[in-house]
This record gives C-alpha cells, structure tokens and sequence, in this order.
C-alpha cells in the first residue's frame, strides 16, 4: 500500500499593480508635492528675497500678507466670486446632467461634446474670446464678469460629477413618485437630490477650486480697482518680485486641501454614525 504524500503550497497573493507601475505612481506623485516642499519651507524664511534653503524662521512674510490690504482685498475677491461660481455652476451643471440623463441620441450627445468644450479648449484661446465678447458688455474688471466666466469653465466639472452619480440612480423611483402623486419638483428635491447629494458636492467643490486657482481669463478681466488672488500672486513675481508670494502660496495650498478633505471627514463620520445605529 503506497502512501501518497500531499505537498501543500502556500498561497500566493496576486498583486494586481505590478511593482513598476507603483514607483511610476510614486514618482508623479512626488513630481506634483515636491514645489510644496520648496515654497512652504520659503514662506517661513527671514530673507527679503526669494532665498532656498531659508536662512532663518520669521513670520514676517505673514505679517505682511494679512497686513498689506492689497493681498486681503484679492483673497476677499477670490473668495467671493469663487462662490457665487460653485453655486451658478452647481445649478446649472447639475440641471443639464440631469436633462441629459433622460435625454439619448445625437442631440444628447453632441451637447454633452458642447458642454465640454472648455475642458479641452486652451486656455488663452477662452480667456480672449470672453475678453473680446465681455469688453463689449462692460463686464471686465466685475464680480458678475468673473462669476460668469468662471462659470464657463467649472460647469463641465460639476457635468461629469453629476452624471457620474446619475449612472447608479434607477428611474424607477421617479415614476412611483409621479404615480403618488408628487410634482417633477418635488420628486427631484425629495428623491433624486438626496441620492446624487456626493455627486453635487463633489462637483461644487471642483467649481469651487478651478475659480479660485484661474489666472489667465482673471488676468484678462482683471482692473485697478478688482482683482483676484491668483493675479495677485502673479503681479507679486513678475512686477514687484515680492516674496509674500511664498506665505500666499502655502496659505492657498492649505485652503484648497482643507475644502478636499474636511468633507471625506464628514462623511467617514456620518458613516461611522450609521454603523452604530441598530
């Protein structure tokens, strides 16, 4: 009688991202933190000019952003109209989501193509075509021309946001609304909204972000008497060689990863809420 003698192999993990593919990652990354890395350090340095490494700690570049009322009045500007921005383009981006969700054929698709454009279009090629068609309405150097440009360019955010979240909504739900009774209204406040809520947030945050970040359609609409944080920044290096660029700077990169992550934190809470709830 022969014995069988059975070898047991230990199970191998499969690692579906090959070990080249992660230091390529790692590497793009690193590409896009390492000006972090020089300008924060730069923010903090007692030198009167653009110096690395700083030769000293001060927080004279500090003192002299939230002193100087020029880079207060931009920050106010920019806060400003990248709000009335992210509410504009939320509304219309999440409507026309919505109607093109229920919407299929040619028509559909080419005004998805359309609503798209300004993702794809060079920048500067926008900037002068809203500078030519705003000089004739008198809508450079105003909140309304900035909010209405910016507009432009953060709707095609809040498009792909939203239809994002659409892809898993069931139309069904609307129909047994309308068959209780509720007006179409009423069925998208009550019904839809709530289901898609990640997917507006998602994209009012990214209007949010591309209106405060824009520089060359501000630098186009800009005047003495209103201009935005970015053109600002961008006067402080090109025209007055000011290092407060470096505290503006850390201060906008500290900003804008707050606003990406305080609502992932929300939401892990509320998460966490429902999990202990019997």
């Amino acid at each position: 009688m022969t014995s069988q003698v059975k070898t047991r192999r230990r199970p191998v993990a499969v690692d579906p991202v090959p070990w080249w593919l992660k230091v390529f990652g790692g590497l793009v990354v690193a590409f896009f933190i390492l000006p972090t890395l020089f300008v924060i350090p730069m923010s903090f340095s007692s030198a009167t000019t653009f110096q690395f490494p700083p030769p000293g700690f001060s927080w004279r570049l500090y003192e002299n952003f939230f002193t100087n009322p020029v880079w207060l009045d931009s920050l106010g500007n920019s806060f400003l109209v990248a709000s009335l921005t992210a509410l504009l383009a939320t509304t219309v981006g999440t409507a026309a989501a919505v109607a093109l969700s229920r919407l299929d054929g040619k028509a559909a698709r080419f005004a998805r193509t359309v609503l798209m454009v300004p993702i794809v279009a060079p920048s500067i090629v926008v900037a002068v075509a809203v500078y030519i068609s705003f000089l004739g309405w008198r809508l450079t150097g105003t909140v309304g021309g900035y909010v209405l440009a910016h507009t432009a360019i953060a709707v095609p955010y809040v498009l792909v946001s939203v239809t994002g979240a659409l892809g898993g909504f069931d139309q069904r739900l609307l129909k047994a609304s309308a068959s209780l009774g509720a007006s179409p209204l009423r069925s998208f406040v009550r019904v839809t909204m709530p289901l898609i809520s990640r997917g507006i947030l998602t994209g009012a945050i990214f209007a949010f972000i591309v209106s405060f970040d824009e520089v060359v359609i501000a630098l186009f609409l800009r005047s003495p008497l209103f201009q935005t944080m970015p053109v600002q920044m961008y006067n402080s290096v090109t025209v007055e060689i000011d290092p407060t660029i470096s505290a503006a700077s850390s201060l906008m990169v500290l900003a804008v990863t707050i606003i990406f992550i305080l609502p992932q934190l929300l939401r892990g809470r509320a998460g966490r809420r429902q999990e202990r709830r019997p």
